[in-house]
């Protein structure tokens, strides 16, 4: 992931994939869009000794070809390609 966050500038169009990890399987989802923004910002969560001590996630924002917007949250789990 960390090789990747050079190129995810609004404007680029990506290709995101997000696991979930259950007991006995696994969900799989793919989202498609073009990047509004990618940050890093704070949650609801605390988080001790973080900045604000707050839990701090990368978020991207993505219209989909629809118009639809997406916001998603990027962990470990998270795969993104550019399209």
């Amino acid at each position: 992931m960390d090789e990747i966050r050079q190129f995810l500038k609004p404007g680029a169009k990506v290709k995101v994939t997000q696991q979930i990890v259950a007991r006995d399987h696994t969900w799989v989802s793919e989202v498609v869009g073009t990047i509004l923004t990618f940050e890093q910002a704070k949650s609801g969560s605390w988080y001790a000794h973080a900045k604000d001590d707050r839990l701090w996630l990368d978020r991207l924002t993505l219209r989909k070809e629809n118009g639809e917007t997406s916001i998603l949250n990027l962990d470990q789990y998270s795969r993104v390609e550019i399209v």
